[in-house]
């Protein structure tokens, strides 16, 4: 067979002379009317010059010479869908892909479909899928264009409510796509948040909004090293936001590093002064550290800034029951109480008439609760180890005889922390 003609017409398509193109692929066709891969090219030719029903008669025919060739489908696809032929380009599409499964550009047309057709889900799915493999075939470019798809399409997500426990936890990222990872994980699906993120990263290593939403998932699963890590690398590609401080002063008091995560929360304060979510962060560090005055104060400022935000109620509340301050106690849970029913939050609204429940009934809860956090606090900086603990407050009750058990955890800790500085 003379590919002669052939050879001809792909330079000339290059050159993008569709017209020679054509005759060459013609004259191609005319000395051997079997040559599927002509049909095709011809085809491209027609469809690049704009006459896109002739390229769909090419393809077509090349398709009926050879029903194996996904080149052939894929192209006939992209001109249907330019012809507004959804079912058809559809329906081409994925003949292409049964063909290919690792055809890259066949599941990013079939996202561009599905999307068309209003079946957004299946589109990012398609987009995704397309994104693995061109990530695979090292084309940054087209995997990038396909993440941008993805999150173009993420509806927007409504405010997750805050949780009462520690540091609130309701980051609204400015980007849907991962506002949409940082819902997942808070429903619980964290380590499909945390296999998404790190999709995102390998497509992206320089994403630094990546890395600060897996911090966030790894702090909310326990992993405050490995969320320090994507904190600092965020902060390294120059992504200051206050969320990171805020997040990364928890992960840090978590591990017991009380005063980095005082600077964090103080840092984050310069960058967003008037965020009642830092004051309420860093009144819970104060009251870890049995600075319950301190940490009155800064949930009373969150207050000021936010009247009707009720973690500032209910962590105050719990402030004032470590100062036996019932009364106050009280009036902050019932409050809190209040507002949530209003939000209708009932999982947090139920928390908190627990929490009235037990100071209201049981005078030695507050005793009790005092000595668990002081205790917490103690086996926080011997490293887990209650033995090393309790030998050291057996040292302190030889020398000190008679005082009560919050006296002696008390005065292991300032010891400790006085000889860390």
């Amino acid at each position: 067979m003379n590919d002669e003609f052939y050879h001809r017409g792909l330079e000339k398509a290059q050159q993008k002379d569709y017209t020679g193109a054509i005759a060459e692929f013609t004259a191609a066709i005319g000395q051997n009317p079997d040559f599927s891969q002509a049909y095709i090219q011809r085809g491209l030719a027609y469809y690049d010059s704009g006459a896109i029903l002739q390229s769909v008669y090419d393809y077509s025919e090349a398709i009926k010479l050879d029903e194996s060739r996904a080149e052939a489908f894929y192209c006939r696809a992209l001109a249907r869908l330019t012809l507004k032929n959804l079912p058809g380009a559809l329906d081409d599409v994925e003949r292409a892909i049964r063909l290919n499964s690792d055809d890259a550009a066949a599941y990013d047309l079939r996202g561009i479909v599905r999307r068309k057709q209003g079946y957004i889900p299946d589109a990012i799915a398609n987009f995704k899928k397309a994104a693995e493999l061109y990530l695979g075939q090292k084309d940054q470019e087209k995997c990038q264009s396909c993440l941008q798809k993805i999150k173009q399409l993420q509806p927007p997500e409504k405010p997750i409510k805050p949780l009462i426990k520690s540091v609130p936890k309701s980051i609204i990222s400015t980007n849907q796509y991962f506002q949409q990872l940082l819902t997942k994980a808070e429903q619980g699906n964290t380590r499909e948040a945390i296999a998404d993120l790190n999709w995102v990263l390998k497509a992206d290593p320089n994403d630094a909004q990546a890395y600060c939403c897996r911090g966030i998932v790894q702090c909310k699963i326990g992993n405050y090293r490995e969320a320090i890590a994507d904190f600092n690398q965020a902060l390294k590609l120059n992504f200051q936001d206050a969320l990171i401080y805020r997040n990364r002063g928890k992960a840090r008091s978590q591990l017991g590093d009380y005063q980095g995560a005082l600077s964090d929360l103080n840092q984050a304060l310069q960058i967003q002064p008037e965020d009642p979510l830092v004051y309420v962060g860093r009144g819970n560090i104060y009251r870890e550290m049995g600075n319950y005055l301190d940490a009155i104060q800064d949930y009373s400022q969150a207050l000021q800034i936010n009247p009707d935000y009720p973690p500032a109620y209910y962590n105050r509340g719990l402030t004032y029951t470590l100062l036996e301050e019932m009364q106050n106690a009280i009036s902050d849970y019932q409050k809190a109480a209040s507002i949530y029913c209003e939000q209708e939050d009932w999982e947090n609204y139920q928390q908190v008439l627990n929490r009235l429940q037990k100071i209201q009934t049981s005078p030695s809860e507050t005793k009790n609760q005092k000595y668990e956090i002081i205790r917490q606090r103690l086996l926080r900086l011997v490293g887990g180890q209650w033995e090393i603990a309790e030998r050291l407050i057996q040292q302190q009750e030889y020398n000190y005889p008679g005082m009560s058990d919050d006296w002696y955890l008390q005065r292991v800790i300032d010891q400790l922390e006085r000889d860390r500085n």
